[in-house]
């Protein structure tokens, strides 16, 4: 069976269902969860205007249930919600 590709940013996955999108390695101790919370439209394309993010531990029986989310924030385009998630998200696995 060949193995799964899938989209990266920044040599990091990118897994996305409907409108929330895990980035990092399920590997690793923490991945992001981003969460568009709105959007508008430019031309016939939806453009995320308000993003969630969430980095949150990958096993949660290592943590305390109020712990699993480390930290949160959030940010207006998907593009800056994702260069913080890779800041935060080096920080937390270093």
């Amino acid at each position: 069976m060949a193995q799964q590709k899938f989209f990266s940013y920044r040599g990091l996955p990118l897994v996305r269902k409907d409108n929330t999108i895990y980035y990092g390695s399920m590997s690793d101790k923490y991945v992001a969860m981003l969460t568009v919370l709105s959007q508008h439209k430019v031309k016939d394309l939806d453009v995320a205007d308000k993003t969630r993010v969430q980095i949150m531990a990958t096993d949660p029986t290592s943590v305390p249930a109020s712990e699993i989310i480390a930290k949160s924030g959030e940010r207006g385009s998907l593009y800056d919600a994702l260069d913080v998630a890779y800041i935060w998200l080096n920080k937390a696995n270093a």
